[in-house]
């Protein structure tokens, strides 16, 4: 059976979580295989993102008494130059709003991706250098590092195993972040690199991307979101090195 074409709309409604679950997985699929296009796709949920969280202030707010329906009708109707007038001055309160919003969010940052890809570098920059304390809990107490994760974090947390791709677990450590406590796992291999894996929830609950390469100096790896957690692999190395890794931890982490 032959697929429909993946459209514009599709994106779009994958974005919005408006896909009916089969139409969904064929969306998620064509991003897998078409990178350019899922970085978009990545682009658009963190914008959406972005407007939720810079109006969620006001989102529950009740509607100003002047501008309930039934007390607008009540009112004389006021001659046709003023409602000209009125809506001359609806148009430019919206754009006013509007530029404010978008600034508000520039501004002040959000949850995104692209704030959890950054922090993900910074933790490397920190940590991966050092060779004698890198971790806080050692891989051989795997189960109580686990543990203390996921409490923190406050739902259960996957230590992805990576010994399929040659790197071992050497241990983690919670690090601090602008958007609250974010679980950081760092992994090594034979030749003495080193990868960090860190994992925090995002503030849309939701959010589900697929992955996106990122790149912070002579930092790269990629980031994505299941299930409202984001999750980025960062390493000192090729991304067409990473990328299959980052897929077996994807793999691994995602929600059953």
């Amino acid at each position: 059976m032959n697929q429909r074409p993946i459209t514009e709309d599709d994106l779009h409604a994958y974005v919005d979580q408006a896909l009916e679950p089969e139409r969904r997985a064929e969306v998620a699929s064509y991003l897998d295989d078409h990178p350019d296009v899922a970085a978009r796709v990545a682009a658009f949920a963190t914008q959406r993102e972005h407007l939720r969280g810079a109006l969620a202030s006001i989102a529950d707010e009740p509607l100003p008494a002047e501008l309930n329906l039934s007390r607008i009708i009540e009112r004389r109707k006021p001659p046709q130059r003023a409602w000209w007038a009125v809506a001359a001055m609806l148009l430019l309160g919206i754009g006013g709003l509007g530029g404010w919003t978008m600034r508000s969010v520039l501004q002040e940052g959000s949850n995104g991706l692209s704030a959890l890809a950054q922090e993900a570098a910074y933790s490397y920059g920190v940590y991966a250098p050092d060779r004698v304390r890198p971790v806080e809990i050692r891989a051989s107490e795997s189960a109580e590092l686990t543990q203390w994760v996921s409490n923190r974090l406050k739902q259960p947390v996957k230590v992805p195993d990576l010994s399929v791709s040659g790197y071992r677990l050497m241990g983690g450590r919670l690090v601090a972040t602008s958007h609250g406590p974010a679980a950081m796992f760092m992994y090594d291999d034979d030749h003495g690199d080193r990868l960090v894996v860190l994992t925090r929830p995002m503030s849309n609950r939701n959010l589900d991307t697929p992955m996106m390469p990122q790149s912070t100096g002579d930092v790269a790896g990629f980031v994505w979101a299941d299930g409202g957690m984001g999750y980025t692999l960062v390493g000192q190395l090729p991304g067409e090195t990473l990328k299959p890794i980052a897929n077996e931890i994807r793999k691994q982490a995602r929600p059953i």
